[in-house]
């Protein structure tokens, strides 16, 4: 049989242990509780607006003459005289003298042409009156000859034809030497800026030496690039379009305006780029002038929408952007898009009017999200991603 210490020892622990179970449990204090967290993701958002939007497309270009001379001497001799235009740079207008080749030679010829027009034109008329006096005689005699009709020889027909041949090959030398006589003056064809000059002074020429080259300061053309691609932006393929042409004049950005005035009509070899020319009229009498050999950027105006919007590029996915719906959830829109172009989106459709674009980069976007709108960042601009890539 167990002796009684036996018994009473682990009554005792037993006892104690849950003395000590219920003096932890009344010192225990009930736990805390924590508010409810609002795990909803910070969005920022931007209200849109529908503007009227131009189609614009970006170009570049050399201005160019549209007429370009070479100026040949096409008679020989000195040259004894030289505006003092005829330089580099120099401007010049339509019919002025540039140079003037030795005209006596040709002066000679003329007279000489002319003597011999005289002498012609003396013999014709001799040659008319005998024809006269033939013609008098065979009305007298008809009546007694056996001959019908007089024989053209007998009525000087023949020599008339010889003298009056010859009249006219006098009549062509005397143009002949009158055409060369003028040829010593060598002029401006049009209104232009001299390029360079080839002769001097003193210098002789024949026919087929340069004196040098000029352009026309009435009409500048510059041949602008556009992809195929971007026709379609175009009005009529860009054929009337106005053009903003900018260059730097005297170290300043100046503008001009221009006019598409044709297509090449064809794609460049090379470059695969189609080519519109665009004119400025007398670009040199501009408040500044545009000078031929500069290089430009040129800005077409294209097709006009009445309603779109414009969207960062990176807030697009598969044609759709997140925006806010009621204020609490996320949902997606469609867009119609136009036009992709320097980071931007183009879209005509798919948005209402002030509706508000999600611009904060979520992790993995869902149609009926909850969100809550981040107040410190409304009025950022739209700089962050909406839509990460998974």
């Amino acid at each position: 049989m167990a002796s009684k210490k036996q018994i009473i020892l682990p009554i005792a622990v037993l006892v104690g242990g849950l003395g000590m179970a219920f003096a932890f449990a009344s010192m225990k204090q009930p736990p805390v509780e924590k508010p409810e967290q609002d795990m909803r993701p910070l969005v920022s958002i931007k209200p849109l607006s529908f503007d009227a939007i131009t189609l614009d497309v970006k170009s570049y270009g050399i201005v160019k003459p549209k007429n370009q001379t070479e100026l040949v001497a096409q008679v020989s001799g000195q040259v004894v005289s030289l505006s003092d235009q005829f330089v580099q740079g120099g401007f010049v207008k339509q019919g002025d003298i540039l140079a003037r080749i030795d005209p006596n030679d040709y002066e000679a010829a003329l007279i000489e042409a002319e003597a011999g027009l005289a002498q012609a034109s003396s013999a014709l008329e001799i040659e008319r009156a005998q024809v006269s006096v033939a013609q008098a005689e065979w009305d007298r005699i008809k009546g007694d000859s056996n001959q019908v009709i007089p024989s053209e020889l007998y009525l000087r027909k023949p020599q008339l034809a010889e003298k009056l041949a010859s009249y006219r090959a006098a009549q062509a030398s005397v143009k002949r030497a009158k055409r060369n006589l003028e040829r010593t003056y060598i002029k401006a064809p049009y209104d232009a800026i001299i390029d360079e000059r080839l002769i001097s002074l003193g210098s002789v020429v024949n026919p087929g030496n340069s004196f040098g080259s000029l352009s026309s300061t009435s009409l500048a053309e510059i041949r602008l690039p556009v992809a195929d691609k971007d026709l379609q932006y175009l009005n009529n393929q860009g054929i009337g379009a106005s053009v903003s042409i900018n260059a730097e004049f005297a170290g300043k950005q100046t503008t001009w305006q221009a006019t598409i005035v044709r297509s090449e009509g064809v794609v460049d070899q090379r470059s695969r780029m189609n080519y519109l020319v665009a004119q400025v009229a007398t670009p040199y009498e501009q408040k500044q002038p545009l000078r031929f050999g500069s290089y430009i950027n040129a800005t077409i105006e294209g097709r006009a929408l009445d309603n779109a919007i414009v969207v960062p590029h990176h807030l697009v996915k598969d044609k759709k952007v997140a925006v806010l719906q009621d204020g609490e959830t996320l949902t997606f829109k469609t867009l119609n898009i136009v036009r992709e172009q320097n980071g931007m989106v183009i879209a005509d459709n798919g948005l209402a009017n002030g509706e508000q674009l999600i611009t904060s980069a979520l992790e993995y976007p869902t149609e009926g999200m909850a969100v809550k709108l981040d107040d410190a960042k409304l009025s950022l601009p739209t700089t962050q991603l909406a839509l990460k890539e998974e």
